[in-house]
């Protein structure tokens, strides 16, 4: 059975034509900075979001790290939405590694902080008790509150108080063109007010390794240095950044146009799971409201749910049918869209939710209790 896997866009597998740019790529040492092909991955990367250079790396989290090592000096603290990436899913690598602390502000339902919490949120640097503020972080898309777009306006805001005190910010845009593409903004829109940017080529754009951090040369300077401290030389990587200069072509030759499938999959998905008895809102901040789960959440590739009855029950049961979603925080599960699933794929997924949750028991309601049913 071919599996149906949803539980990340991390699973996408390169296409043909990346295999063999990748067998075919130029290659030079890239830790003596000698990769024609990884200077034109960075280079690709910097002209679209309008910065002065790009840095190639081996991960998301690496690019985040490397990021904060480059912005903060030890002891300082990175303003941050609690359940960002950096905060919850990089093993404290800001504190091991950065030797940083992070203030964390709550997010609201659309993945943003309330700018009045961030502005209030920096320390005073007079106070020898206290860190100082040296970074404000936001996650675009903000993967907890199911995927959303955090807007260009938000993010001037951001940038606005960062930057009238003296700090700068960075954006993890692990998705960041999930973004741009349910926003229908230039890329510029959304990385232009930021000092950095970092987004994956591995999950949505499909390729197999890698991430690039853009900003300015003195930026890109440091995180290089901050690169090979935390071992990050990959040597000949050009193998490896061949996918990704196919990958941020423009128009349907590259991976960013498509994103556009992904996310209506990903709507088709909550359509049909909105309807089925058994499937529920996910709560938190990926929907607060209770009740059946509202498709209007879904914004980008991100379906977040929960299951009446036993969670792993179900998950086990729905890969016995060949489909794979995932758990998450607080009771929650996980569906992803990416290249190389189809809306087929979707009805297919569909139709073994409705039969895992009939073999559990989970699609009847709950029978009435002899108490409520003498009431009713």
């Amino acid at each position: 059975m071919e599996l149906i896997d949803l539980r990340s866009d991390t699973v996408t597998k390169p296409t043909d034509e990346m295999r063999q740019a990748m067998a075919a790529a130029e290659v030079g040492d890239d830790v003596w900075d000698e990769d024609p092909t990884v200077h034109a991955l960075q280079d690709r990367a910097a002209e679209l979001l309008g910065k002065e250079a790009g840095l190639f790396v081996a991960s998301g989290a690496m690019g985040n790290l490397v990021a904060q090592m480059a912005h903060l000096a030890r002891g300082q603290e990175t303003i941050a939405a609690a359940s960002s990436h950096i905060v919850t899913d990089e093993a404290a690598s800001h504190a091991v590694v950065v030797g940083t602390s992070v203030r964390v502000i709550a997010e609201r339902a659309d993945g943003t902080m309330d700018p009045a919490a961030i502005a209030g949120a920096f320390r005073d640097p007079s106070d020898v008790h206290e860190p100082i503020t040296g970074l404000v972080a936001i996650e675009n898309t903000h993967a907890h509150s199911m995927g959303q777009p955090l807007t260009a306006e938000y993010t001037r805001t951001v940038a606005s108080i960062a930057h009238d005190r003296g700090v700068p910010l960075h954006v993890d845009g692990a998705r960041f063109w999930n973004a741009v593409v349910a926003l229908r903004v230039s890329p510029t829109e959304l990385s232009g007010p930021a000092d950095s940017v970092s987004f994956c080529l591995s999950k949505g754009l499909a390729c197999p390794v890698g991430s690039v951090v853009v900003g300015s040369r003195d930026f890109i300077w440091r995180a290089r240095r901050a690169r090979k401290l935390v071992g990050g030389g990959m040597r000949q990587a050009g193998i490896l950044a061949a996918a990704g200069l196919l990958a941020l072509r423009e128009g349907p030759g590259g991976m960013i146009e498509r994103l556009h499938e992904d996310h209506a999959n990903a709507r088709r998905l909550a359509e049909g799971l909105s309807d089925l008895d058994g499937i529920v809102s996910a709560g938190d901040i990926a929907q607060p409201e209770p009740g059946p789960l509202d498709p209007g959440r879904v914004r980008t590739n991100f379906v977040v749910f929960k299951v009446r009855g036993d969670r792993p029950a179900f998950l086990a049961a729905l890969r016995a049918r060949g489909v794979l979603m995932v758990e998450y925080p607080l009771g929650q599960i996980r569906a992803v869209t990416h290249h190389g699933i189809s809306a087929g794929d979707i009805d297919t997924t569909l139709d073994a939710v409705r039969a895992t949750l009939a073999e559990n028991g989970v699609a009847r309601p709950p029978a009435a209790s002899p108490v409520a049913a003498r009431l009713a």
